[in-house]
């Protein structure tokens, strides 16, 4: 006999004996084959959706500009700059945009808007979309084009008349999108379009008034654009100006989705590795059942590395097959991705496949199958002919020195896998970290409580109790693989919760009698009084009358912003030598602001030389200044040094006016200057009320309702947690799968003590009692032990990440732990019938 296994030891009797047994065993193998679905679903859907971003990115980045490239500038173009445009033959179109107001002539109602004044035949790529779709050729004919949200809530027709400065003009059709907008970020200030020509009769291009100047290009087939770029780039910010190319606006856009990638590549890790932590514990369980048929075969001659091979082909087989079915799930969910997405994307994503991330996929899936099945697998290696013959209680493991080289091996597959999804290996050992930090945690937890179970013993709860936590220490438990997931599951949906919870709280506007809910800008210095007075007439409050100076920085601690710009070294931020700052200048700190270095300065005193400043911790950060650095400001065309005097640590995501430079009294007062007045509305009627009458009587103005800010805010968080709630589903569902295999892990040990007890005369009442407070017991301490390692994970990223206060939600405590603790309970009971079921002598008669 044993001849005949050795002259069959070819692979086509190998693969033969898999299939036979692989066939007849198919459905215990569902758990493992689900595991490897879900994780590679998640792996795929993501990394060819990310992949598809990019490629869309790349080709449709004319479109996302409407031109090959722009030069732009905050104020009109000096003599330097206009040479420039001049030599590049002349713009193909202009525009200029600005803020404001718009009222419509039939209702009166108000709006903040973005005013864009086209020129010529913008866009060059791309197009325009309007209803009715010629709408955009109205253009040339003085109309208006209008945002299409904008005029179904303002109840706006075409042939209505709007109003925006001193320009009336009527409406051409409604604008649905334009090159490189996205929706829901447009919502505070929608678009509205109107001819170039009109811009100056407006009569809004005035004083502190943030205007913006952009000069479209159509390039040559042969222009080499980085070429140009490189050469005027450093000539422009010399005039505060810049150019921008559609490679450039390209680069930058896949930047800005980056960090949201890198989010959504650690969903699917998490999902993959959840998929692993499954993969061990069903093919444990697997080979556990199997080690009776692996004796019989090695009785009849067969050797143990035939053995081996057949259930490794067995795992090849089922993790190509359930990396082809994850493979499928997952490019049919990727195709949902553009439907969740489309309000933040500013294209139109083209879905194709990605097949270097399908062949990635297959890899994965494979060995993931193998890798993580490995070290069960060992154990047919180390199994007795004679356990064929007998009943072996002793539990049969594989030897250490393997479970030591497969251990490396699955630490450097995870390593690798992190790694291509993040490219970066500090961000990959990072996270590889963390998560062994949870997993150290929950299992230092789980045997901490089985340690106080044994010395501390219940010896009065009752029976039903006392047998539940003796179950928990059983052998053969599975009792720490049972609190991995469940505590790996609480951590992330609650880290979700507690993350989301704080975000939102930071946008949520105070209801002190004090805070303002309603901001004007742009007021001029001869227009203070009059909008005051226009204020209280509707019997509303000023709170503040906040006066604005804008201003450059011309030098750092005694280095020009010319050299530091050429200083290839630097690390100052590029903003701080860019930015045209909106100063303030008063006596006091206000509510979101604390010195954190330095003293305050409420005054200039009259022998003071140098100007003393404050500035915030952020540009203190990025300028790389501290307290006795000298800064040198152009305040629109004189040079004032200052000195700064303190540093700031400033709450920005408080609702109100917050600035990164302040001055003393007594030192910009003089200077050209606009202010920011502030009021406080009961409600959105009154709030309406108001507008009305400021752009009536002042059409300069602008107007922002923070209570519409803050649903916009919402809005925005509301959908990205919709999404995030739907990524971790992949996370959940496999959490669950992973549970229900820990269950049926020890499924015949609690068959064999349930026949046990039945047969001492316990009752089904008693037993169901039993495992339903062992599995209450699991389900507590995995999950509020996961909750509270979240609560250290978001504190963490409160400090770290987003820089605010946490305060904890209740949510998580009150409705999370009780659904994870039921689901638990729950799902051991259903695994459990066949426990009841079973009858007394099924038990006794296999010990005969």
């Amino acid at each position: 006999m044993s001849k005949s296994f050795k002259n069959s030891g070819s692979s086509g009797w190998l693969l033969k004996m898999a299939w036979r047994d692989g066939k007849a065993s198919l459905g215990r193998l569902f758990l493992f084959m689900a595991s490897i679905v879900l994780g590679i679903a998640a792996v795929v859907s993501i990394q060819s959706f990310s992949d598809n971003l990019k490629k869309n990115i790349s080709l449709q980045s004319k479109s996302l500009m409407g031109a090959d490239y722009i030069i732009e500038s905050n104020h009109p173009p000096d003599e330097r700059v206009q040479e420039i445009i001049d030599s590049l033959g002349g713009a193909d179109a202009r525009e200029i945009s600005f803020a404001s107001m718009m009222a419509t002539s039939r209702t009166g109602n108000t709006k903040l808007m973005q005013v864009r004044g086209i020129e010529k035949a913008f866009p060059f790529y791309g197009k325009l979309e309007t209803t009715p779709s010629g709408a955009s050729e109205s253009l040339k004919n003085g109309k208006a084009l209008v945002d299409a949200t904008t005029m179904l809530q303002m109840n706006l027709k075409v042939g209505d008349s709007i109003k925006i400065g001193k320009v009336i003009l009527p409406v051409g059709g409604a604008l649905n999108s334009t090159p490189g907008s996205s929706g829901l970020f447009s919502s505070i200030a929608p678009p509205v379009f109107i001819p170039y020509g009109f811009i100056e009769e407006t009569e809004l291009v005035k004083t502190g008034s943030r205007i913006d100047y952009k000069f479209y290009f159509k390039a040559n087939a042969s222009t080499d654009l980085e070429k140009l770029e490189k050469k005027l780039n450093p000539i422009l910010d010399a005039h505060d100006a810049d150019i921008d190319t559609h490679l450039s606006t390209s680069r930058r856009l896949g930047r800005r989705y980056e960090n949201f990638g890198k989010f959504l590549n650690l969903v699917a890790f998490v999902a993959l590795l959840l998929g692993c932590i499954g993969i061990a514990s069903a093919i444990h369980i697997y080979i556990q059942e199997k080690l009776k048929s692996v004796a019989i075969l090695k009785c009849l001659g067969a050797s143990s590395r035939q053995t081996f091979i057949i259930f490794l082909i067995q795992l090849i087989a089922i993790g190509l097959l359930g990396s082809i079915l994850g493979i499928l799930v997952g490019l049919g969910l990727q195709q949902l991705f553009p439907l969740i997405m489309q309000d933040f994307l500013p294209l139109e994503l083209e879905i194709s496949i990605a097949w270097k991330v399908i062949f990635m996929g297959m890899i994965i899936g494979v060995s993931m199958a193998v890798l993580f099945g490995l070290y069960p697998l060992t154990f047919t290696l180390k199994t007795s002919p004679l356990q064929a013959l007998r009943i072996d209680e002793s539990k049969t493991s594989g030897s250490k020195k393997a479970g030591a080289i497969i251990g490396g091996l699955l630490v450097l597959f995870l390593f690798g896998f992190s790694f291509w999804l993040l490219e970066d290996w500090k961000y990959s050992l990072s996270f590889l970290g963390g998560i062994a930090v949870v997993f150290l945690c929950l299992a230092g937890i789980a045997g901490l409580f089985i340690y106080l179970i044994r010395h501390f013993f219940p010896s009065k709860w009752s029976f039903e109790a006392r047998q539940s936590l003796l179950n928990l220490f059983r052998p053969q438990n599975q009792t720490l693989i049972l609190i991995l997931a469940i505590g790996l599951g609480a951590f992330l949906i609650s880290t979700l919760y507690f993350t989301k919870d704080m975000l939102l709280s930071q946008a949520k506007l105070e209801d002190q009698a004090n805070s303002p809910n309603l901001i004007l800008l742009d007021v001029q210095t001869n227009q203070k009084d009059s909008v005051a007075q226009t204020v209280r007439a509707q019997d509303l409050p000023v709170i503040e009358a906040i006066p604005i100076v804008t201003m450059k920085v011309k030098s750092l601690a005694g280095k020009p912003v010319e050299e530091i710009r050429k200083d290839t070294t630097s690390q100052i931020n590029r903003w701080i030598l860019d930015h045209e700052f909106r100063t303030t200048y008063r006596d006091s700190l206000i509510s979101s602001e604390s010195i954190s270095n330095g003293n305050w300065v409420p005054k200039m005193k009259d022998d003071q030389e140098i100007v003393p400043i404050s500035v915030s911790e952020d540009f203190a950060k990025d300028a790389e200044v501290s307290v006795g650095d000298e800064i040198i400001f152009n305040v629109q065309g004189v040079l004032l040094k200052t000195n700064v005097e303190s540093i700031r640590k400033v709450d920005w995501s408080r609702m109100q006016m917050n600035f990164s430079i302040v001055f003393p009294k007594g030192v910009l007062e003089e200077a050209p200057q606009f202010l920011v007045l502030t009021t406080k509305t009961p409600n959105p009627q009154k709030s309406a009320e108001l507008q009305q009458a400021i752009v009536e009587k002042f059409p300069n103005v602008s107007i922002i309702d923070l209570r519409q800010v803050l649903s916009v805010i919402q809005e925005i968080l509301n959908k990205i947690s919709w999404l995030i709630n739907f990524m971790s589903a992949f996370s959940i569902i496999t959490g669950i799968i992973v549970l229900i295999g820990a269950v049926r892990t020890s499924k015949y040990q609690r068959i064999k003590e349930s026949v046990l007890l039945r047969t001492l005369g316990a009752r089904k009442e008693q037993i169901l009692k039993i495992l339903a407070l062992e599995y209450l017991f699991l389900g507590m301490i995995g999950c509020i032990t996961g909750i509270f390692l979240s609560l250290l994970g978001s504190l963490l990223l409160a400090y770290f990440v987003f820089d605010s206060t946490f305060i904890p939600s209740v949510g998580p405590f009150v409705f999370l732990l009780p659904a994870i603790v039921i689901l638990v309970v729950v799902i051991g009971l259903s695994s459990s019938l066949s426990v009841l079921k079973s009858p007394p002598l099924q038990v006794l008669r296999k010990e005969v």
